[in-house]
């Protein structure tokens, strides 16, 4: 089976009001008067036309808006990929961006992490959740850890302690669940981890974790970006899948990462794009979808 991760880039819904009507006036804020449509339907197409091309079994996303938004957008781009299963809880970003799973075969169970707290107790840890989710493929279970850490936005180095906090915290639910039975278990920690390896990481809790394998080192290291940041010109390996020792043991489980909705101003991809990208806009998104062929028997 295909196993994907992929940050959308703001896959929401906004609402349209109707002409004339005050959304300040909270006494006329009422459901019959909203409509919503997905912001942007040329660069959902590029996005949908990324997700499609990967073609996962199982694909979990970053930066959705609610499940609602999901299986519209799933729905009116998506249908022939037989999505059936998905699953989102909204978390507590300021922006509504939430984790997200879209899979072909049956969820069993759920876990959110979205109550805890950091460690000041100041604050919820995860801003979009740790969100673990359990499915059924055939006779196999795979759980998935989605996961979508604090930006670099204000600085790398400003941002690490969050981030920082919120990677200890995955590394414990790993070796809470799986240490016991020697990290024997078909699982996997993926998502938008919003650093990279070089230098102080803030991820380190995880790319050397026991219980997980960072397989994009099986990747030559120009090959791994998965992130172009046009504010600074920059190529970043920012989004993983992490496997456990028993998903990576075959050497031949290497990821693809698939750039084709790249706009074309991320000039270090020179090779084919969709259609409908353009040179900043539309495109589908500013990361690249990750994936990976896994054999749970």
């Amino acid at each position: 089976m295909r196993l994907a991760t992929f940050n959308v880039e703001n896959l929401y819904a906004r609402y349209n009001f109707r002409r004339g009507f005050n959304s300040m006036d909270s006494n006329q804020f009422l459901t019959n008067d909203l409509a919503f449509t997905i912001q942007d339907t040329t660069a959902k197409q590029v996005t949908a036309q990324a997700i499609s091309e990967v073609d996962a079994d199982v694909i979990a996303l970053q930066e959705v808006d609610n499940l609602k938004v999901l299986d519209r957008f799933a729905s009116k781009y998506l249908d022939s990929m037989q999505y059936k299963h998905k699953i989102l809880i909204d978390a507590y970003d300021p922006r509504h961006i939430d984790v997200a799973l879209a899979s072909r075969y049956p969820i069993k169970h759920i876990r959110t992490y979205r109550a805890d707290r950091n460690a000041k107790n100041t604050a919820f840890l995860f801003s979009r959740d740790c969100l673990e989710v359990d499915i059924e493929v055939g006779k196999k279970m795979l759980t998935v850890y989605i996961n979508h850490f604090k930006s670099m936005i204000g600085g790398r180095s400003s941002t690490y302690d969050r981030r920082k906090e919120q990677a200890d915290r995955v590394a414990e639910i790993i070796k809470k669940r799986w240490g016991h039975a020697n990290y024997d278990g078909n699982y996997a920690v993926v998502g938008d981890f919003n650093d990279y390896p070089a230098g102080k990481s803030s991820i380190q809790p995880l790319l050397t974790h026991p219980g997980l394998v960072d397989i994009s080192q099986r990747q030559q290291e120009q090959d791994r970006w998965t992130h172009f940041w046009a504010g600074g010109n920059e190529y970043r390996q920012i989004d993983f899948l992490l496997l456990s020792p028993a998903l990576a043991e075959n050497k031949h489980v290497i990821p693809e990462v698939m750039r084709k909705g790249l706009p074309y101003r991320a000039k270090k991809y020179d090779s084919a794009r969709f259609d409908l990208v353009g040179e900043k806009s539309p495109k589908a998104s500013d990361h690249c979808p990750v994936y990976v062929d896994l054999d749970l028997s």
